[in-house]
């Protein structure tokens, strides 16, 4: 006799899994970003990239990579000092993967000089597909790609660095890095009593022939696995920045000691830690008071990245939604043909096409920033717009996506949960919302001319766009202001949602006017589906979103 399922058993009116995918071939705003801001050519190798990283594997080394955290090991079997950290193999893989698409040096020649041309926008296509599927394995990959740029301080260090560093190659071993495959690099500049005021570091480092030793703490060491790390001490010079690795040349552990991994609410895959310094031995980059002008260079990149990986959280918690919504049915329609929803999900599809379009042209500046006086200019005062506006914009949406699965989105079996408690460390790290809005206030004061530059710019990229000349000469006036720093905030935002507009334009000119329309000519509703699009508006973006 045949079986029949009995109805408590039988699974009905759920979406299949949203995976084995190309995350860059079904994701539109972002092929034409990627081709509008100097990729086009490289479309073949992206898609590569998303297929990989759109696969079932991918996403269960993320799950894993998640669920078994980072462990430290304090010590040896026989009591020695050990402060290794260990992970799930998972990780490693993850780790492996992005070394071997050059996510951690590819922006850089063996050398360690700028790579040019599109290196930059084909790092960040990259880069935001990976984030989609864990992001926080890239804390690492970012922080190593970024240390070049203040590793440029010290010629003779940096030649020795770069051709390890330059290799397409994860190495794990707990060993000296001149005699691996490839390193990582991390960074420790909070301590207790300062958090994102570095003056008020008290780690002190004395002098040791041309070397120093350095005494002290860091509240917030990043990524502790890594092979060697920026730190800032003070010198009777002044704060200045030093390159720690874990060994030093003769072989031996670094007295670095690490004290415990943070407790975090999501970055869960990527350690991070609390750590004394015993007379750890380090290498001075830069002058000595010059700490903080050297690793700002560093910091503006890592910048850069959070606000990519944001824009890549967001993309795929529209992904996930909008595929949830197309495979559920709700009161005997699909979810995707409600028009309640379809707002929703419509109006979500444009904030993303606008960050992707923004983190790109942002991208390009850096790409161009040294050859291109305006580009550079941009890439100056955008950095920290696009990173306020890109990074505080993500929870808040991730929530939203996770409201239209439902309670499905809501559990940790699916990956929006992970992706929401992932969302607040780009807006906190490197900067909070605050540092970003002082940032841009200290470019308009000292730099006026380079600030001017890229408003004049933007007035002409805009012309045509509504409610953006109107906000321009709004912007200007806030910053301006002897009281600029009580409407900063207001007033950054205002210029990242002209900028992302002037960022859509050469993509989607349409949605670079209806961009701006919900968002410059009417206050936009904190809630998604508000902004009263037209059907055949909703009908494109939905389509573009997820063909």
């Amino acid at each position: 006799m045949r079986s029949v399922a009995s109805p408590r058993t039988e699974v009905l009116n759920q979406s299949p899994p949203f995976c084995d995918v190309d995350l860059f071939a079904c994701d539109v705003p972002l092929k034409e970003a990627v081709a509008a801001y100097g990729a086009k050519d490289h479309t073949t190798e992206l898609s590569a990239f998303g297929k990989l990283w759109g696969s079932a594997e991918m996403a269960e080394l993320g799950r894993l990579a998640n669920e078994n955290l980072p462990k430290l090991q304090t010590f040896d079997a026989r009591g020695f000092r050990r402060d290794e950290v260990k992970f799930h193999p998972a990780y490693h893989e993850l780790m492996a993967v992005s070394a071997h698409a050059g996510l951690h040096n590819s922006t850089w020649t063996s050398s360690g000089a700028a790579a040019g041309g599109n290196a930059e926008v084909l790092r960040a296509a990259k880069f935001f597909i990976a984030a989609q599927v864990e992001t926080g394995h890239l804390c690492p990959i970012t922080m190593t790609r970024a240390s070049v740029a203040a590793l440029a301080s010290n010629e003779a260090l940096r030649a020795r660095i770069m051709p390890v560093l330059s290799q397409r190659a994860y190495d794990p071993g707990f060993a000296p890095w001149w005699g691996k495959r490839g390193m990582t690099i991390g960074m420790g500049m909070t301590e207790r009593q300062g958090g994102t005021d570095v003056r008020a570091n008290i780690s002190r480092a004395e002098r040791d022939g041309e070397a120093y030793r350095i005494i002290g703490h860091k509240w917030f060491m990043s990524a502790p696995m890594c092979d060697a790390f920026l730190v800032l001490a003070q010198t009777d010079g002044g704060l200045t920045c030093f390159f720690m690795p874990r060994f030093t040349p003769d072989g031996e552990i670094n007295a670095l000691h690490f004290q415990r991994l943070k407790d975090k609410l999501g970055n869960r895959s990527n350690a991070s830690s609390e750590v004394e310094f015993e007379a750890a031995y380090a290498l001075r980059l830069g002058e000595e008071g010059r700490g903080v002008a050297t690793i700002i260079q560093m910091v503006s990149l890592t910048r850069q990245d959070c606000a990519i990986a944001s824009a890549g959280l967001m993309r795929s918690g529209l992904a996930h939604a909008l595929h949830h919504a197309r495979h559920r049915s709700v009161f005997q329609k699909r979810l995707a043909d409600q028009p309640l929803m379809r707002s929703v999900l419509a109006d979500m599809a444009l904030q993303v096409e606008a960050a992707t379009a923004l983190v790109m042209r942002l991208c390009r500046a850096f790409d161009r920033a040294s050859t291109d006086p305006n580009e550079n200019a941009t890439m100056r005062l955008m950095t920290p717009v696009v990173k306020y506006w890109v990074c505080k914009s993500a929870p808040p949406f991730l929530y939203e996506a996770m409201e239209c699965l439902g309670g499905n989105g809501y559990v940790e079996e699916g990956i929006l949960a992970r992706h929401y408690r992932e969302a607040p460390v780009n807006a906190i790290w490197e900067g909070s919302g605050n540092v970003m809005c002082l940032d841009v206030l200290r470019v308009m004061a000292r730099e006026r001319e380079v600030a001017e530059a890229v408003l004049a710019d933007l007035e002409r990229q805009t012309h045509d766009l509504p409610e953006c000349a109107g906000a321009l000469t709004r912007i200007r006036t806030a910053l301006r202001a002897p009281e600029a720093e009580s409407h900063a905030r207001d007033a950054v935002e205002q210029l990242a949602l002209v900028v992302a507009a002037a960022a859509l334009a050469p993509v989607h000119p349409g949605h670079a006017a209806l961009f701006a329309q919900t968002r410059l000519a009417q206050r936009h509703s904190l809630m998604y589906g508000a902004s009263g699009l037209a059907p055949r508006d909703v009908e494109d973006l939905l389509a573009r979103a997820l063909p």
